[in-house]
């Protein structure tokens, strides 16, 4: 038996050399697109193409024997690394006249992304932080753009405290609420200005597939290019007023944020064992336990300013403590036909996307397990 396992381990260790020697001419491949994306100025991301291959590669592995998911699993997985090398060879400068982009909290994690990302794209980036104000007039005198890169709380009074800026000069902001930075940059400059919201972490390997949320400010056509720039570093573009933007948030992040820290609050306060609890969960259990870990492993300032930042997140964080309440009372009532009727009530609201989440989560739930030792 001993002998015969390992005849079969020998083969299986030769056939993951192989896959090994794919993988590594797959990325030089890959590197080689990257290459001609850059110099013509192509997004990273083509998802006409990402789907069709899936679709081919999933008719081709069924046809062969193999399970059409596991070779969707393997793809993904490997663009995903794809995505992050192409980054390597840096993009088309689609506004080579642009004077230089002064980037006001560039420190930061965000600024050193955007930093990093236009430098790659061929434009000139200068970093404006506190112990660069008394040069802040020199330093903004010939800039092209101008992108405010920092904490929420403090967004309004460094956009109110910049020097004039030149008329054609672009005033952005990256903060994740935007109608207030927006009206206060249309209040501050004259020339074109750009509400935007990256919805993802600075630690982001590639902007492929990310979402960046944009609120037309003024003089939409004067950074037009930008926007297409950012598609050209993979992200996909969401446009929005800042009002349904923030009305949005409130639910996304506002919301969403301090129900972990309530939930996070709870478990230390009951003093739990984390350890057993991650021995005993299931695998959505333990991808919700680490979804409130996560937030913890974070900076405490960002999300007390996201849940903070205005008075309609209370309001509606108070209308959800009020229904946590009247969920309670179902089950002080014991009247299980009661909760099972409230049940179905939320299910038909949520309609098709229902099955749509199950479905969707069901490799979020696999990828969970994986990771467990």
């Amino acid at each position: 038996m001993v002998a015969e396992l390992t005849a079969l381990r020998d083969k299986i260790d030769e056939v993951d050399q192989g896959l090994l020697a794919l993988l590594s001419q797959r990325l030089k491949l890959v590197a080689e697109v990257g290459e001609v994306k850059s110099r013509h100025g192509l997004p990273i991301y083509a998802p006409d193409r990402e789907a069709l291959m899936l679709a081919s590669r999933r008719e081709e592995a069924l046809a062969q024997g193999v399970p059409p998911d596991l070779i969707e699993d393997v793809l993904r997985r490997v663009m995903r690394e794809s995505y992050s090398s192409e980054n390597d060879k840096g993009f088309k400068t689609l506004c080579p006249q642009l004077g230089p982009v002064v980037i006001v909290g560039g420190r930061g994690r965000m600024g050193c992304l955007f930093e990093k990302m236009l430098t790659l794209s061929g434009y000139q980036v200068r970093i404006l932080e506190q112990e660069d104000w008394p040069q802040a007039q020199t330093l903004l005198a010939d800039a092209g753009m101008v992108i405010v890169s920092v904490p929420i709380h403090l967004t309004i009074d460094i956009i109110q405290r910049l020097p004039p800026l030149p008329d054609d000069c672009i005033l952005v902001d990256l903060a994740s609420i935007k109608n207030d930075p927006l009206q206060a940059m249309l209040a501050a400059h004259n020339g074109p200005v750009l509400g935007l919201h990256p919805m993802f972490g600075p630690d982001s390997g590639s902007l492929a597939k990310q979402v960046v949320v944009y609120c037309d400010g003024r003089q939409p056509e004067a950074y037009q290019w930008l926007l297409e720039q950012i598609q050209v570093w993979g992200a996909i573009l969401h446009r929005s007023s800042a009002v349904e933007h923030d009305q949005n948030m409130a639910f996304i992040q506002a919301l969403r944020h301090f129900a972990t820290f309530a939930y996070g609050y709870h478990l230390s306060e009951e003093n739990v064992e984390l350890e057993q609890l991650l021995a005993l969960s299931s695998p959505i259990y333990r991808l919700e336990l680490a979804m409130v870990g996560r937030l913890f492993a974070q900076d405490p300032q960002l999300y007390a300013d996201i849940i903070m930042s205005s008075e309609s997140n209370l309001a509606l964080i108070k209308r959800y403590y009020q229904r946590f309440g009247d969920a309670i009372q179902l089950l002080e009532s014991g009247d299980k036909q009661a909760f099972v009727d409230r049940f179905e009530k939320i299910e038909h609201w949520f309609g098709d996307y229902a099955q749509r989440f199950l479905e969707e989560s069901r490799t979020l739930l696999r990828q969970a397990n994986d990771s467990r030792s």
